[in-house]
């Protein structure tokens, strides 16, 4: 159709106003498109369970449904690695990437109400991701810092944190208050010897409130739960799941569905000083027990998964589920009844496999594929290059960890060359891998160099010492432990073997 002279005076300024738009976009090497979320991520470390605790490793005699579940929907790792046989140096591993040889904590020493702090200048998962936007938040125990020093969670890039700072205080399950932020909570409910609130469920409740009134950001979600951590015990409705009462003599006793039970005789004299303050409480049923708190985790995981569902948060959510230790034996536990370890020696406290390997399991619909299984060696260490990669940032090059996002992709993975660990109590102790080869060296601060030699491929229960037979793999072991690591004046060890 023709146009007369001022409409077509407009419409050459309409397309010409057009292509100055599309010129700009070009120049800025972008157009319009739709802005897509970044990644959710949700890290829930469980304490001291066990690679044999979880159905999908083995355990037999209760059973984990929910957890499972995230086997049967995203990825089970075989051969992932804690940061340590203890909790505050395998945290420290977790969140600043670094083995024990070079992290900022490498020992569960107490302070000032709570433990050693990183400091200032650590280098952390939650600072890193505060650079890609992200709102922070952890929920459980820290232990990486005492309240208000350097290594308070508010200081090491969380906006929010609720429940333990110390992890001594964690060791009780009705405390007298939690942690809030920079402030404390006074539960009312447990005042004295009064047992009204289990704090592991307040701590939940807050934890879905996270995720729900940060359903429309980026969110990090930190979950270090106290459960199944010793003292042994758990509300009513979990332990009458495993027991049933005794219609014998006595109408008021029960029997355990693990018999024979043993009964733990802990602090329970409130004149005590480490009554809620680190002791734990007697326990007549400890097995029925332990399997009552891996239960209530177990529900606690299937609620998050059920809300990511109703939030319409599942495709885009990255879940991790793994624990920051072996097995303990403390406060009437019994790991060898449950098979705990799962085919491994060791429990807490060892570099045996038992004391370190950890069951892991990932889902991430988007990218995981469901019902996988790999056997890549990782390690805590590897989390931080893993989950800032995945936020689309640059791992620090001073790191030992090593990005695992490509065998969540099922993509080729590059390989670490050895992992390496050291232990400060029970006289010192070291351990590394490489390959399928395992070296460990006990009593490391009364000078003992040599080390005993394992293949895990063919041995991975670690029983026969093959040092003797393969004398240049042992030396090769022993040499990368003395130069995996770094001499801390924090944290003396090898200097201790030596010093007059």
């Amino acid at each position: 159709m023709y146009l007369n002279k001022p409409n077509r005076l407009k419409t050459i300024l309409i397309i010409l106003s057009g292509w100055a738009v599309v010129s700009v976009l070009s120049a800025c090497g972008s157009t319009p498109k739709e802005q897509v979320k970044p990644v959710n991520i949700i890290y829930i470390l469980a304490d001291d369970l066990g690679y044999g605790d979880l159905g999908v490793y083995g355990q037999e005699k209760f059973a984990t449904p929910h957890i499972d579940r995230l086997a049967r929907e995203g990825m089970l790792f075989t051969q992932h690695y804690a940061g340590s046989t203890v909790c505050a140096p395998s945290r420290s591993a977790l969140m600043t990437g670094r083995h024990t040889g070079q992290t900022h904590v490498r020992g569960n020493r107490g302070m000032n109400g709570g433990q050693f702090p990183l400091p200032t200048d650590a280098v952390t998962i939650p600072k890193l991701l505060k650079q890609a936007g992200y709102v922070t938040g952890a929920f459980g125990k820290w232990g990486l810092g005492y309240p208000g020093s350097t290594g308070d969670p508010l200081k090491q890039g969380f906006d929010t944190f609720f429940g333990y700072n110390s992890q001594t205080i964690a060791h009780n399950y009705y405390p007298w208050e939690l942690n809030h932020d920079d402030g404390v909570i006074p539960l009312p409910e447990n005042e004295g010897v009064a047992q009204g609130l289990y704090a592991p469920d307040l701590i939940h409740e807050k934890t879905l409130d996270f995720i729900r009134n940060n359903r429309d950001t980026a969110f990090f979600l930190y979950i270090p739960s106290i459960l199944p951590h010793a003292e042994l015990i758990a509300p009513e409705e979990y332990m009458m799941r495993y027991l049933e009462k005794d219609a014998a003599e006595n109408p008021l006793a029960y029997k355990s569905g693990f018999e024979p039970e043993t009964p733990y005789v802990g602090i329970d004299d409130p004149s005590d000083p480490r009554f809620k303050v680190g002791g734990y409480g007697s326990q007549p049923y400890p097995r029925a027990a332990f399997a009552a708190m891996v239960a209530l985790l177990d529900e606690q995981v299937g609620e998050i998964l059920d809300l990511l569902d109703e939030l319409g948060l599942t495709e885009n959510t990255l879940v991790i589920f793994t624990s920051d230790n072996g097995p303990h034996r403390e406060g009437g536990a019994d790991p060898f009844f449950f098979n705990s370890n799962g085919p491994f020696q060791g429990t807490k406290r060892d570099l045996y496999e038992g004391g370190i390997r950890v069951p892991m399991l990932a889902k991430w619909p988007a990218v995981v594929q469901p019902g996988s299984r790999t056997d890549h060696i990782s390690a805590f260490w590897d989390v931080l290059p893993t989950i800032v990669g995945i936020a689309g940032l640059e791992a620090p090059s001073s790191i030992d960890g090593i990005s695992f996002l490509p065998t969540l992709k099922g993509q080729e993975q590059p390989p670490h060359n050895y992992l390496y660990w050291e232990f400060h109590e029970q006289g010192g102790k070291q351990a590394v891998r490489k390959g399928k080869w395992k070296a460990i060296r006990l009593n490391v601060r009364e000078g003992n160099k040599s080390v005993m030699l394992f293949d895990l491929d063919e041995d991975p229960g670690e029983t026969i010492d093959l040092a003797g037979t393969h004398p240049a793999i042992a030396d090769e072991l022993s040499t990368l432990m003395d130069q995996a690591r770094v001499e801390d004046p924090e944290w003396p060890f090898l200097q201790a073997a030596t010093t007059p």
